[in-house]
C-alpha cells in the first residue's frame, strides 16, 4: 500500500459499502477500529443521501488489542440482527482488522442466524475499491440467485426480460444513467426484470435468472457477477457501454439482437442533440483540440471515443487507474495512436499531462486540481468526484440525452475559456475597459465627464490593482522565467498556452540558458514554427 495525499480508490470495503448502501434488506458488520467509520461521510456528505448506510462497525479500541476482539465481534453481529432484521448480512473486516485474523465469516457461521449470511474475503494491501464492489456483489448473486438450471423459454408473445447489472451507491451518475437506459429499453418494448446492486434486495437476487439477459453498465462492477451468470443460467450479457451517440446506437443494435426484436423504433427516432451541435459553425474551432482523458476504464474509453468520433478532438492522453481493466484501455489508447498511462498515481497523472501538453483534460477530481494549476481547461467525466458532481438535477452520462450532457460537458470549458481569454485581451484597453461606459451614452465613464475617457484610463489602476509579478517557475534548477516573460506568456491564447510553455522551457533547457526572457520565448517560437 502507498502513501499519498490523494487516492483515486479506496480499501475493498469501502466498494462492499457502495453495494450493502445501494441495496435494500442488506445489512454490513465491518469488523473495524475506532476511526475506520469515516466511510459514512462520503454517503450522507459526498452523494447527500438521506439516511446512513446499513453499516455496522465493531470500533474496538486499542485496549482491546488485548482481550477478546473475536467476542466482540460476534456481539456486533448478533445486536445488528436483532435491531435491523435485515433479508441477509454480509461480514467483513477493513484493512486494518484484516492484520488480527479474528475470521468474521467463521465467527459469523457460529451463530447460526436464521438469515443468509455471506463472508466477504477482501484483502486490503492488494485489492482496491472497485475490485470489493465487484467481488461483493458477485458473492452475493453466487450465495442468493438460486442452484444453477436452465432458463425456461420465454412464452410466446410476452415481452423480452432483463437485468441491469452494476449501479451502485456512490456511483457517477448511476442514478441518471439508470434513468435513460431504462427509458430505451421501454422504447425498444424490453421489460426490465430486476435492477441490482442499486435498488435491488436479497430476495430480488434469487430472481436474476428470470430474465433473458442481462445489461451491463458499470463492468467494473459487474461483469464477474454476469459472467457467473451466464455460466450457470445460460444469460448472455451486452457488451457495449452507451456512451455518447455512437456508442447507444451500437448498445440498442446488441439489445435488440439479444432480445430478438427491431431496433428501429429507438434508431429512427429523434436521438441526440450532439451531431448537429458538432457540426455547427460554433463547434467548428474545436476541432483537432488536444484532449487528454484519465479515469475508470468504463468512462474513460466512452469518452474517449466520443472526443475522437463525435466532437472531433485529438486525444492525446488516455489512461485509468483500474488496473482490472488495463487490457482494454491499452487496445483503446493504441486505436488512436498513443500509449495507454495505466497508474493509481496522481503525480503520474499529473507529470504526463505536463508532457502531452493538451487544452483540455477530461478526467476525475484529481484531475481537476492538476489541470486549475496548469492553467488547462478541465471537466470531470468519472469517479471518484466532489459533492458538486452529484447534481439535484437529470445529468446523464449514457444513452442519446446522457451524449447532449457530455456534448455541453466537454465543450463549455473550451467556450468558457475563450470568453476569459477575450477579457483578458481588452482588460487593458483604452477603449473596452470596464471602466468605460456604454457606447450609446457617448463613451461616457461612470461617475466621469463625457470627455473622461482618459480619466476613466488613469483611474482604472485604482480600480483593478496592478497584478503583482509572478513568482519564476524553476526548470530542473536550471532555468527560470523572468517577470517579463511571464507577462508576455499570458497575451498568448489559452488553448495553445500549455504548449507554448513546454516548447519554450524545452528549447531553453537543451541550450541551458538559465533565465527565459521575451527574447527566448520568441526565439523558441520561430524554431518551432520553421
Amino acid at each position: 500500500m502507498q502513501l499519498t495525499l490523494w487516492t483515486y480508490e479506496g480499501p475493498p470495503h469501502i466498494g462492499a459499502m457502495r453495494v450493502a448502501t445501494a441495496m435494500s434488506g442488506l445489512h454490513y458488520v465491518l469488523h473495524a477500529p475506532q476511526g475506520d467509520t469515516y466511510a459514512d461521510l462520503l454517503f450522507t456528505m459526498i452523494e447527500r443521501r438521506d439516511a446512513r448506510p446499513p453499516v455496522t462497525y465493531t470500533t474496538f479500541r486499542a485496549q482491546d488489542l488485548g482481550r477478546d476482539t473475536a467476542e466482540l465481534f460476534k456481539q456486533a453481529v448478533s445486536a445488528a440482527h436483532e435491531r435491523f432484521q435485515p433479508q441477509a448480512m454480509i461480514v467483513g473486516a477493513s484493512c486494518t482488522a484484516e492484520l488480527i485474523q479474528d475470521d468474521p465469516g467463521g465467527l459469523a457461521k457460529a451463530l447460526d442466524l436464521p438469515i443468509p449470511v455471506i463472508p466477504l474475503e477482501l484483502p486490503a494491501y492488494q485489492k482496491k475499491e472497485n475490485w470489493g464492489a465487484a467481488e461483493t456483489f458477485y458473492r452475493l448473486v453466487r450465495a442468493l440467485a438460486g442452484p444453477p438450471a436452465p432458463r425456461p423459454a420465454r412464452e410466446p408473445g410476452s415481452r423480452p426480460l432483463c437485468n441491469i447489472l452494476g449501479p451502485t451507491a456512490l456511483g457517477f451518475r448511476h442514478r441518471d444513467d439508470l434513468i435513460e437506459i431504462r427509458r430505451l429499453l421501454d422504447t425498444l418494448g424490453i421489460a426490465v426484470n430486476i435492477v441490482a446492486p442499486l435498488g435491488a434486495t436479497p430476495a430480488d437476487l434469487g430472481r436474476l435468472k428470470d430474465a433473458d439477459f442481462n445489461v451491463v453498465l458499470y463492468p467494473e462492477t459487474a461483469r464477474s457477477a454476469a459472467e457467473y451468470l451466464k455460466k450457470n443460467f445460460g444469460q448472455s450479457f451486452t457488451q457495449t457501454i452507451p456512451i455518447g451517440v455512437g456508442g447507444t446506437r451500437r448498445f440498442v443494435e446488441e439489445v435488440a439482437a439479444l432480445a430478438g426484436i427491431d431496433s428501429a423504433p429507438v434508431l429512427d427516432g429523434p436521438g441526440s442533440r450532439l451531431p448537429w451541435y458538432s457540426r455547427s459553425v460554433d463547434s467548428t474551432y474545436l476541432t483537432a483540440k488536444r484532449v487528454f482523458v484519465f479515469g475508470d476504464a468504463t468512462h474513460a474509453i466512452g469518452v474517449a471515443r466520443v472526443a475522437a468520433k463525435e466532437l472531433g478532438f485529438t486525444v492525446v492522453g488516455l489512461g485509468t487507474y483500474g488496473r482490472e481493466f488495463a487490457r482494454e484501455v491499452r487496445a483503446e489508447a493504441a486505436l488512436h495512436g498513443i500509449e495507454a498511462l495505466i497508474t493509481d498515481d496522481y503525480l503520474d497523472v499529473e507529470a504526463a499531462i505536463r508532457a502531452a501538453a493538451p487544452e483540455l483534460v477530461l478526467g476525475t477530481q484529481m484531475e481537476r486540481h492538476v489541470a486549475k494549476r496548469l492553467g488547462i481547461p478541465c471537466a470531470v467525466i468519472s469517479a471518484p468526484v466532489h459533492v458538486q458532481d452529484f447534481p439535484a438535477r437529470y445529468a446523464p452520462q449514457m444513452g442519446f440525452e446522457g451524449a447532449n450532457v457530455l456534448f455541453d460537458t466537454l465543450v463549455h470549458p473550451l467556450m468558457m475559456g475563450l470568453e476569459e481569454h477575450l477579457l483578458g485581451m481588452f482588460r487593458e484597453d483604452p477603449e473596452f475597459h470596464d471602466g468605460v461606459g456604454p457606447s450609446h451614452l457617448g463613451g461616457k465613464s461612470f461617475g466621469a465627464p463625457a470627455d473622461g475617457a482618459s480619466e476613466a484610463t488613469e483611474r482604472a489602476p485604482a480600480d483593478h490593482p496592478p497584478t503583482p509579478a509572478p513568482v519564476p517557475i524553476l526548470l530542473d534548477r536550471a532555468a527560470t522565467w523572468s517577470p517579463e516573460a511571464e507577462r508576455e506568456l499570458k497575451k498568448i491564447p489559452f488553448f495553445v498556452r500549455g504548449k507554448a510553455r513546454t516548447n519554450t522551457e524545452t528549447f531553453a533547457r537543451d541550450r541551458h540558458l538559465p533565465l527565459i526572457t521575451v527574447e527566448t520565448l520568441y526565439d523558441a517560437k520561430a524554431h518551432y514554427g520553421r
